[in-house]
């Protein structure tokens, strides 16, 4: 008997496709009225009801955050600690992960465990010992208060331990015979391998500390030294808010996660896939 071919019903690709795009249109609603409150006026912002596009289009709410805000060195706190606390968990989940999967020493899966069960600790129970622990070291209202603490986490270790346990062991092991050190089949072997859990920890871990609110609202207290989601309350007063001013900086704040998601989006949506299928 001949195999019957399936064709798809053009009918059912419609209905499917409206199912998505409705998705898509909820999904970006918030976001849509975002860019397009930001290019309105305060007079028309006030106006009710309010229309769906500007009447007239305009750049003063970007302008007004760029020049009349210490904008820059919000943005420059934020640059620094989250590229900081991103080499930092990168460097430590990946070596830790390695040293877990490949080496054997006395307490070791109760080491991992331990580590492991730290996840099931919510944040908030640990703030206001962290808290305390940074005013003690003298580290309060300084960048260091925030890229310390968070430049080890055990998400990284074990999501770096679960790809580099899949890393053949006669690979090291060769490369031990030919005189190879640790640090080298760390650097040159294991780390061009699992390329996708590294690049879906970064930008994990970039997403995390580029829109961290409570760590900041904690540990930093002078406006010079806010980061741009904390900084988003620079725009509201005791009686109203600049919504237009508001949605401007919101949107700048975006606009970097937006860029590094659509350049490692690739690896970020191979690590998920690898990772799931584990």
């Amino acid at each position: 008997m001949r195999k019957k071919s399936l064709q798809r019903n053009p009918a059912v690709d419609v209905v499917i496709y409206l199912i998505l795009g409705l998705v898509v249109l909820v999904v970006l609603a918030p976001y849509i009225l975002m860019l397009l409150t930001a290019l309105r006026s305060t007079k028309e912002i006030r106006q009710h009801p309010l229309e769906v596009l500007p009447r007239v289009w305009t750049l003063e709410n970007y302008i007004r955050v760029l020049t009349q805000t210490p904008f820059w060195s919000w943005f420059r706190n934020s640059t620094v600690i989250t590229v900081s606390v991103t080499l930092g968990q990168l460097f430590t989940s990946t070596i830790a992960g390695f040293v877990f999967a490949k080496y054997q020493f006395k307490f070791k899966d109760l080491t991992f465990w331990t580590i492991l069960a730290t996840m099931m600790v919510p944040g908030q129970v640990t703030m206001i010992p962290g808290f305390l622990v940074i005013t003690k070291l003298g580290l309060y209202n300084k960048l260091s208060a925030l890229i310390i603490p968070a430049m080890t986490t055990a998400f990284g270790i074990f999501l770096c331990r679960q790809f580099i346990e899949d890393v053949p062991d006669s690979l090291c092991e060769a490369a031990k015979i030919d005189g190879a050190g640790d640090f080298f089949i760390y650097s040159r072997i294991i780390l061009p391998l699992i390329r996708p859990a590294i690049g879906s920890l970064a930008i994990f871990c970039f997403l995390a500390t580029w829109n961290d609110y409570l760590g900041p609202l904690i540990m930093l207290g002078d406006l010079d030294r806010m980061t741009l989601p904390l900084a988003l309350n620079y725009f509201n007063t005791q009686h109203s808010t600049d919504t237009g001013a508001q949605m401007a900086a919101a949107a700048l704040v975006m606009l970097p996660v937006t860029v590094v998601f659509l350049l490692f989006q690739k690896q970020f949506i191979k690590g998920i896939a690898i990772s799931g299928m584990k």
